[in-house]
This record gives structure tokens, sequence and C-alpha cells, in this order.
């Protein structure tokens, strides 16, 4: 349960990245009032939360509507956690955990961007949300289990409201170097993280294979 928890707190961390969310939602709101920082910060969180819990749930009757099996959804997710892992370590914005330059500028002429692009693609990415499904998968219905990513998903968007609310002291104390060195820091971890996600597909693939079976959804 523990080996979960931290493995779940870990992978949400570097896919969701409260850290590299703050500076985004500090640029996107600089003219913005306190009040409706507050405001943007927790409906983003909230909202991307949903998507991402709703996901955990129907992520896997998902799949096998579109019959996508479980050792492909390890290996591709694998690969898109190691390529935002590998960002992390360099230091350089990820697609996964970023905008485009035309969703910033779309985001800065928008009343509101608590929905986008706050809540997504930011919070509920690319990245979180085949996280949240193979983390789901691993678990086979272990219900404590299942409680465990559950906690470790709540407390990452805990923390990334947290640090939206205290973007400016966050970057104030920590300064870029210090933002960088955390995310240097998650980033390697991520990157042994995706790596067994893709090994496990792969074995698991080849393992069905060679006992003449499909592999399940």
């Amino acid at each position: 349960m523990i080996e979960t928890l931290l493995v779940a707190l870990t992978t949400f961390f570097a896919t969701i990245g409260p850290a590299d969310l703050a500076l985004v939602f500090l640029a996107l709101t600089r003219d913005a009032t306190p009040e409706a920082r507050r405001a943007y910060a927790l409906r983003a969180v909230v909202i991307g939360g949903g998507i991402l819990f709703f996901f955990a749930v129907f992520g896997e009757p998902i799949l096998t509507l579109f019959g996508i099996t479980l050792p492909a959804l390890r290996t591709a997710g694998g690969i898109l956690l190691l390529l935002i892992a590998i960002d992390m370590v360099f230091a350089r914005s990820s697609g996964g955990t970023s905008t485009t330059t035309e969703e910033d500028l779309e985001a800065r002429t928008r009343d509101d961007i608590s929905v986008f692009p706050l809540a997504t693609p930011l919070i509920a990415g690319p990245g979180a949300i085949s996280a949240v499904i193979l983390l789901m998968a691993a678990t086979e219905g272990d219900l404590m289990l299942d409680a465990m990513v559950a906690l470790a998903l709540l407390g990452i968007l805990l923390t990334t409201y947290v640090m939206l609310r205290l973007a400016m002291p966050i970057q104030r104390l920590l300064g870029v170097t210090g933002l960088h060195v955390v995310s240097r820091v998650v980033g390697v971890l991520l990157a042994a993280l995706a790596v067994q996600f893709i090994f496990d597909g792969v074995a698991t693939s080849e393992l069905l294979a060679g006992l003449g079976r499909e592999p399940p959804t």
C-alpha cells in the first residue's frame, strides 16, 4: 500500500506539475485581482480533478470500448511519461504539461481561464490521464490500492491548489533555479517509472502471446 501511494504521488506530481503550473498561472493572471486568482485556482483544480477521477473510474471500460489492451496502454503511456521526464530533467517545456504558443495567446483573451487552459490541458493533460488509468489498472481491482491511488491524486490536487494560491511567494522563495532543481529530481524518478511501465507492457504482451492468448483489455 505504501509503495503504491509513493509511486502514485511521484507520478501525479510529475505529470500534473504543480511547480510548473504555478509559473504558468502567474503569467496568465498577472493582471487579475487576488479574488479572481483564488476563484480561477479553485475552479481549475475542481474541474481538472473531476476529469482525472472520471478516467480513474471509467478508464478501463473506455479502453475496452475502443479495443485498446492494457499492455498497449502501459507501453504507450510509459513512452509518453518518458518524454515528459526527459523534458523535466533538461528543464525544457513539455507539450504534455504546458500550452502551445497559440493556446497561451487564446487563454490571454479569455475572461475565465479556469477551464482552459488550467483545468485542461494543464492539470488534466494527456500525461496525467494516461498515468491515472495505468495506476488504477495496476491495482487489479484491489480496493485498498485503488484508495491509495485516489488518495495520492487528491493529495497532488490539493498541493496544486496551494501552489497556485501561493504562486508569487513560491517563485520569490525558490526562484527559477530552485524550481528547475525540483523538476529535475522528480524527472529522474519519473523516467525510471516510465521505463518500468514500458518493460511491464512489453513483457505482459509477450507472455500472453507465448501462451497463445490475446492480451486482456
